[in-house]
């Protein structure tokens, strides 16, 4: 089981950009499907993006396309969510997700697809 851990989290004005981390204690996470989630306040968890092990290809909703992106660093020992240009619908706690190693994912904007899960880190874009 990966114990996850994000971190980059804030307090940004709209129009400004933060970069979240996602890594494992102690392990690398090559080859994980690793996914980016969000949860605002009365909503249910939506899947922001994500990226797969094997083939690197990466994904994304809609509404952050060409504003956020995500990578594995050279290391693999952590996966990142580059968010630019961010608005106040973008205000939640972020959580980042892994699914099982090598596995590849049917849907990966969907949490049933993912098996380890961080405890978040809250962002929060002001208007």
């Amino acid at each position: 089981q990966l114990q996850l851990v994000e971190s980059g989290g804030g307090v940004v004005q709209a129009g400004g950009s933060l970069r979240l981390s996602c890594t494992a204690s102690g392990l690398t996470l090559d080859y994980y499907p690793i996914g980016w989630f969000r949860q605002a306040p009365g909503t249910e968890r939506e899947g922001v993006s994500y990226i797969l092990g094997n083939f690197q290809s990466t994904h994304y909703i809609d509404s952050v396309k060409g504003r956020f992106t995500i990578s594995r660093d050279n290391n693999k020992r952590a996966v990142y969510l580059q968010m630019n240009n961010l608005k106040p619908e973008d205000t939640a706690v972020y959580y980042c997700a892994a699914g099982p190693r090598n596995f590849v994912l049917r849907d990966g904007l969907q949490p049933n697809e993912y098996e380890d899960w961080g405890q978040g880190t809250q962002v929060t874009v002001s208007s």
